[in-house]
């Protein structure tokens, strides 16, 4: 009998299974997934921002050094309202470190995958899965496809924005689609980054250059692209080159010459937030309890949130001889996580609407806007803190401290 059942070895499954096995608490993951094939190099090729708060937790479980020299610091991140004058930059001081690194997913996975299946007190199953579910008062009890039953004292679901156990359980979902398709993508360019990510507003979506690092063809940066759902396919039939002129025009330029690029991937965008992220021995992480828009690049960062507060929450209660299924527990995870989840939502949310309203007029009041952050400090420190992820009451793990 393991602590906890995960039901999801992906980026936050795996984390929170090191997490979870570093401090003690014993876990059986259960994937479907073949490692061969998500851990081969062409099987996801975005790129993904970690929050410094992030970064922290992920040193403190040994992941980090399993990433050294594979990311690209975020030294500062420029907004604008689309080509017009008047951005907003954030440049932290010196001795506060960088906003973020910027990782490729492939690297990202292949870390947190080793780090969980070689961690003391993670059983981890990959190409197997769970047919039969049963939570009860005693506890969980899953029968998995070979035949085999795994048992434990809390349910947890990190299958992602379509978890069947989530579905299982009754959860109320609010969702929606945006009507938009990101299109992504990693190119080569002329001009060096200097480890800036920009976001650059257009009544269609944002259209985000995040940094990478330099490999054999020079310079590089990863691209967020949204567009409009019915521009989408007519854009991902255009070659190669006509897709780079059309991204040359978007960012003005400023980068020279693009390419090579890499294989292009797209995927609509839609927004969910469950009504609540825990239920009897059951609790939510990351995708399968909220999923939202890319705009400010929060989605994974929210699911490491989501993993600090939980591990902290259940290490606590292990030391003091708890059931890990004990409601009490689960309901100081879900008003922890409850209140910021919903506001990070909100506030994306808010910015997708903002930003989406065509017109003059709509773009000089998004202009006035990011000059009254940019010429007040505080506020203008605030939409930092919420960068890195340090804003509320932080778990341990994201102070990069042991629980």
């Amino acid at each position: 009998m393991s602590d906890v059942l995960i039901l999801g070895a992906g980026l936050v499954g795996s984390a929170l299974a090191t997490a979870l096995g570093s401090h003690g608490v014993t876990a059986t993951v259960i994937d479907p997934a073949d490692p061969a094939t998500i851990l081969a190099a062409d099987y996801d090729g975005r790129a993904t921002a970690v929050a410094s708060a992030s970064h922290r937790m992920l040193d403190a479980i040994g992941v980090g050094a399993r990433l050294a020299g594979k990311g690209c610091p975020i030294a500062s991140i420029r907004v604008s309202d689309g080509l017009e004058p008047g951005a907003l930059d954030f440049v932290p001081d010196a001795n506060d470190g960088v906003l973020g690194v910027m990782y490729e997913n492939r690297h990202l996975r292949a870390a947190l995958h080793g780090a969980a299946a070689e961690t003391p007190g993670v059983d981890l199953r990959m190409n197997t899965r769970a047919v039969h579910v049963e939570r009860h008062d005693a506890g969980v009890t899953a029968t998995l496809d070979n035949g085999s039953t795994v048992t434990a004292q809390l349910l947890i679901a990190a299958e992602g924005r379509n978890s069947p156990t989530r579905e299982a359980a009754g959860i109320r979902m609010a969702k929606w689609r945006y009507q938009h398709v990101a299109m992504i993508a990693t190119f080569g360019h002329e001009h060096p980054n200097d480890n800036c990510a920009y976001e650059i507003f257009y009544p269609a979506g944002p259209f985000a250059i995040l940094p990478l690092g330099d490999d054999e063809h020079g310079h590089r940066s990863a691209l967020v692209w949204t567009v409009h759902e019915k521009d989408a396919p007519g854009m991902l039939k255009l070659s190669d080159r006509a897709w780079l002129h059309e991204a040359e025009k978007a960012m003005g330029g400023f980068l020279g010459k693009l390419g090579p690029l890499s294989k292009r991937t797209s995927y609509p965008l839609g927004f969910h937030h469950a009504a609540t992220i825990t239920a009897n021995r059951l609790a939510l992480v990351g995708d399968a309890a909220h999923g939202i828009h890319p705009i400010a690049g929060q989605g994974l960062n929210l699911g490491f949130r989501d993993v600090a507060t939980l591990v902290e929450v259940l290490v606590e209660g292990k030391r003091l001889g708890l059931d890990l299924g004990d409601a009490q527990l689960l309901a100081r995870y879900e008003r922890w996580r409850g209140l910021d989840t919903f506001l990070v939502a909100l506030a994306t949310d808010g910015l997708t609407r903002l930003f989406g309203i065509p017109g003059k007029s709509a773009s000089a009041v998004r202009r006035f806007g990011i000059s009254a952050v940019n010429a007040i400090p505080p506020l203008k420190n605030r939409f930092m803190a919420e960068a890195r992820g340090e804003s509320g009451d932080l778990p341990k793990l994201l102070k990069g401290m042991s629980v």
